[in-house]
Parts: C-alpha cells; structure tokens; sequence
C-alpha cells in the first residue's frame, strides 16, 4: 500500500493519519518512543499493513504476472497503481470527497513540520502543493510516481519504469485483483486495530513489535 491507502486505513483521526504515514519514515523500535501513543500504534498498524499486503495471495499473483527480473521491483509499482484503484473510485469508499479528505491532512501535516523525521520534512511541502495524494486519480500520476521513486535509486531504476509497461499489459487483471483484496485488507486493519485498543502505554506497542 501507498501513502493514500495508509491514511485512508487510519482515517479516524489526523494523528492516526500522521502514524499512518510515519510509517514509512519511522523504523525500529527506539524510534517509537518519539512518539504519542495513538500514533505509534499507527506506525505499528502500518508495518502490520504492508506484511499483510506483501503476503497476500491476491497481490502475489499481480507480482507473478511481471517477468522475474523485474519482479522484485512489482511490489512498488502496485503499492502506487492501487493508491489509483482507491481514488479513482473514492466514491465507492467514503461518502467525503477526495478534497475534503487531503487538504485538511495537508495542513495537518504542514502544521508540524518541524517535529518530522527529516526526508518527511523535505517532501511534505511538495506533497500538499502538488497533491500528491488526490492526484492519484488520474492514471498518468501512476507513472510519474513510479519514475519519481526510479530517480532515487541508486542502480537499476530503468527495471522500475519497465514495470510500468507490465502494469499496462496486465492492468485489468491487477485492478480486479485489488478490488477482491482491499476489503479483506480493511477487514484485516480493525482486526489489528481492535487488539490495540486497550490503553496503549509504551509497552504495548513493544510487545507488538516484539512479537508478544
């Protein structure tokens, strides 16, 4: 899953939200002690999140249909094709438009600048300036992200935008598979979210992660 995805998973509150996105800036265990309860058990969920996604059958059977040398580089072309799923048919998920939903999030986000982790910090203007986050409805945002991120790699980042190609070949079967696996996904986060609910002192969120 792909920043869309995650905040609308933890969309109860914009700190969950936060957590929610935290979730790919923030690694380790000592990390989470920075932060508020509620949110690093967002962080939690999130890692619990891309383990589920990363497993399931539906989203494995999307890497198979990408030729082996570019499998290992599915999974982020997914991770952002299947933020395009859930925009282009947010009607479907929530009864608040898309807009409504990001621009409060983006002023959130930029009211807190200063207590991100750094590469968060650098890209949250962008994010919100160039809503990166509703512009996920439109197709062609799919592969400017994906060349985006092939621009930070340090080698092999033309294998990453091949993928695209890949994508396109297979597109409706990855799109069918994502609406058969975004509901057991749902289903999956408030099962998680529902053995967190009990007062989350730092321990519990260190059991978590720990395995306890």
């Amino acid at each position: 899953m792909n920043y869309l995805a995650h905040l609308y998973l933890a969309r109860q509150s914009h700190p969950a939200m936060l957590g929610a996105l935290l979730g790919d800036f923030v690694f380790g265990r000592i990390a989470l002690e920075d932060y508020a309860p509620q949110v690093r058990r967002e962080i939690v969920i999130h890692r619990r999140v891309d383990r589920y996604t990363d497993t399931h059958p539906r989203v494995s059977a999307a890497r198979a249909l990408f030729p082996e040398g570019r499998r290992r580089y599915a999974g982020i072309v997914l991770d952002v094709y299947y933020d395009h799923c859930l925009a282009r048919a947010w009607s479907r998920h929530s009864d608040q438009p898309l807009d409504a939903f990001t621009a409060p999030f983006y002023a959130y986000l930029l009211q807190r600048l200063d207590a991100l982790p750094e590469r968060l910090r650098r890209i949250a203007p962008l994010m919100a300036a160039h809503d990166w986050l509703g512009g996920y409805r439109e197709r062609g945002n799919v592969d400017r992200a994906v060349a985006r991120i092939a621009g930070r790699l340090s080698r092999n980042g033309e294998r990453l935008v091949d993928g695209l190609h890949d994508l396109r070949r297979h597109e409706a079967e990855i799109a069918a598979g994502f609406e058969a696996f975004f509901p057991q996904l749902q289903a999956y986060v408030e099962q998680v979210r529902g053995a967190l609910a009990l007062p989350p002192g730092d321990g519990d969120v260190g059991d978590v992660l720990a395995g306890r």
